[in-house]
């Protein structure tokens, strides 16, 4: 499968979850028994932990579709990124989205943090603090700081991302397409960036 046609798939799916068209894809023993020898996932979302994103459901995908790489505010740490490079280089997924999403708590900390020097608990810093550079990128951009910061933080994981050894190679060879994308929980829609 190409990127864009990879991407495509992903639309078509979307497009059935904003129809209210999502319906349950039971897998019978023998669809069971042919992913338990093994996966072709045909994209991989690195996606927030926040329980209303679940990338499965709002690209209406069944088991075995995609490679999924959840973290709280889609940091692209070293695991994450290793997680991604393994769905490349292994699996040949054609395909890599970076899933923001609107309200994130994760983002709201990191601006936290950057406005008022908000001290947080434990690994929670750790994970704000990923996130704090977005934010204090967009502290004077108008509109919602919140949203801007989410945006940017998109970017920031598509280009960390792309500069992977492992990952750079396969898009300039154009096996693979990393893409940004935000998920609006108060509409449900996929808007996706530049």
């Amino acid at each position: 499968m190409t990127p864009q046609a990879a991407l495509e798939r992903l639309r078509d799916g979307h497009a059935t979850f904003l129809a209210g068209a999502v319906q349950t894809r039971p897998q019978s023993a023998a669809q069971r028994e042919a992913l338990a020898a093994g996966q072709h996932p045909f994209a991989a979302i690195l996606a927030c932990a926040d329980s209303r994103t679940g990338p499965e459901i709002v690209f209406h995908q069944a088991l075995g579709d995609l490679f999924v790489v959840r973290v709280a505010g889609n940091v692209a740490g070293t695991m994450e990124l290793g997680s991604l490079e393994y769905a490349a280089a292994e699996l040949a997924v054609p395909l890599i989205v970076v899933l923001g999403h609107s309200r994130c708590g994760a983002v709201k900390a990191a601006v936290d943090v950057a406005k008022n020097g908000t001290a947080l608990p434990g690994h929670i810093a750790d994970l704000a603090a990923a996130i704090v550079p977005a934010a204090q990128a967009t502290r004077d951009q108008s509109g919602d700081w919140v949203d801007n910061a989410t945006r940017e933080n998109v970017r920031r994981s598509v280009g960390v991302l792309k500069e992977s050894r492992v990952l750079s190679p396969l898009v300039d060879a154009g096996r693979l397409q990393i893409v940004g994308a935000v998920y609006a929980l108060e509409t449900g829609a996929v808007s996706y960036l530049d």
